[in-house]
């Protein structure tokens, strides 16, 4: 039996798991915030921040006996480099929208929506990297040009860990959401940098899943790190054919596919995973603010709303809510409202009122696991994550309305215990008892499984009953998807 570690370095801060190499079962487990510097906001951090949470997070020798360390980061920050590895400022992380503008000009100069999937897969956002380096150049001239490198914020943490070494790594998964790295070619697309940056800087080399970053000077081993979504889907254990709905304010739809998806239309971002496979990802702008709203409406909490969603019945007597109250990602209705339609008197009631919203937010969600249909992605079954998860009425509809298994895995430090497989999977491939082709077989935890079941014709009605709503109100917004 050996031990692995997983860090993941989150927008708040580290937790590390320490794992049995063979059987995933964790041992011992870390957290601490990052400290906030004076002044600093929550757009932008000093990484120094990272290493300080991490040593925090590891005292009590939480790091004991590890063999192999594996680094899950938050996606899409970037650092920015001189020529000596010094950051010029301080990392632009992921939750920065101050780019909305420069990504919106280089969709426009690289060929539209079709153009940048074609090149990349995806289609720049603010939070993208390639975004946020057009950001620098047109906001801080003189800090952009003396930027020589760039790195993700899990690339940064890999290279700290082995000492500074002239070589800096990344892999697939973390480097698909860049901007300038194809999860179809396998290659980055320098020419989209220096578009962006107005001259050409060092990338990281991407390392193969199992390939290890190397050694810290104590002799750990450091396994290529990743991104945090791709570290939760290893952390999970999915396979293709798995799909995760993960629902926050807004909705994250993606799936395990065994080749890059090109979406012209932009809907679909084409990452790669952390396995050799892929993850195509949708979202949705709307899911858990739209039951957060009703219940404010009604007076009630979200424990509260989802009791009075079960005294109603399927299909809300009528009501239908399309859910965007925020405009909407998918599909592309940015400046529209939500809509509360069937309207009667028997309908006008609390408890229909509030599945109804149960209802629209997880008709929408299906509406993207459709588009991924559409495009050939199947979706078996479907892990379901989030708090909002755990209420009794998302369990009660969502099986009927996905059409599918739903799997709610418990409470879990996922991406930590992605990178810890990872970790595993390296140590394993470097002595010789683990295939390079595939990743540790780590028992899952134990999960509610929920089965569509006599509810499945049910669901069907539900769904038509929405998707006449839909196309009634927002006539062939799907039409081009």
């Amino acid at each position: 039996m050996g031990k692995v570690a997983g860090i993941d370095s989150s927008t708040t801060g580290t937790t590390i798991v320490v794992c049995d190499s063979d059987s995933g079962a964790v041992l011992r487990q870390g957290h601490a915030p990052h400290p906030l510097g004076e002044g600093e906001k929550p757009t932008e951090l000093d990484p120094q921040a990272w290493l300080l949470s991490l040593g925090e997070a590891a005292t009590g020798g939480v790091l004991e006996g590890v063999q192999a360390i594996g680094i899950s980061g938050q996606q899409q920050g970037l650092l920015a480099l001189d020529a000596g590895g010094v950051t010029v400022r301080p990392a632009l992380l992921r939750g920065d929208r101050r780019a909305q503008v420069q990504a919106a000009d280089l969709v426009e100069e690289a060929g539209g929506a079709a153009g940048w999937t074609d090149a990349v897969g995806a289609v720049p956002k603010a939070a993208y990297p390639v975004a946020k380096l057009r950001w620098l150049a047109q906001h801080e001239p003189a800090t952009a040009k003396r930027v020589a490198q760039v790195l993700l914020p899990h690339d940064w943490l890999v290279w700290q860990l082995l000492g500074r070494p002239a070589r800096r790594t990344t892999d697939r998964g973390d480097a698909s959401g860049t901007g300038y790295w194809s999860a179809v070619t396998g290659e980055y697309r320098m020419d989209l940098v220096e578009r962006a940056l107005g001259h050409r800087v060092q990338v990281p080399d991407v390392l193969a899943p199992a390939e290890p970053a190397g050694q810290t000077p104590e002799g750990l081993l450091i396994s290529a790190g990743t991104g945090d979504t791709m570290a939760a889907a290893l952390g999970l254990g999915l396979d293709p054919g798995d799909a995760v709905v993960s629902l926050g304010a807004g909705g994250t739809v993606f799936a395990v596919h065994h080749e890059a998806l090109k979406d012209p239309t932009g809907t679909v971002s084409g990452y790669a995973d952390a396995t050799g496979h892929h993850l195509p990802l949708i979202q949705v702008r709307n899911a858990v603010r739209t039951l957060r709203g009703t219940a404010d409406l009604l007076g009630t909490d979200l424990a509260g709303l989802s009791e009075l969603a079960l005294r109603s019945t399927p299909g809300s007597y009528g009501l239908v809510l399309l859910p965007y109250l925020e405009g909407e990602r998918t599909p592309d209705l940015p400046h529209t409202a939500g809509t509360l339609t069937g309207l009667r008197r028997e309908s006008m009631k609390p408890e229909h009122l509030a599945r109804a919203a149960f209802e629209g937010m997880l008709c929408g969600l299906t509406d993207a696991l459709d588009v991924l249909r559409d495009k050939g992605v199947t979706v078996r079954r479907v892990f379901l994550l989030g708090a909002a998860a755990e209420l009794p009425a998302v369990q009660a509809i969502a099986p009927a309305l996905f059409g599918t298994p739903v799997v709610v895995p418990p409470a879990a430090e996922y991406a930590a215990l992605g990178a810890a497989r990872q970790a595993a999977w390296s140590l394993g491939a470097v002595l010789g008892s683990q295939s390079q082709a595939e990743p540790p077989r780590w028992p899952q935890a134990h999960a509610r499984l929920l089965e569509p079941g006599e509810e499945a014709a049910v669901g069907k009605a539900v769904r038509q009953q929405y998707i006449a709503v839909r196309e009634h109100t927002h006539p062939g917004a799907f039409a081009a998807l």
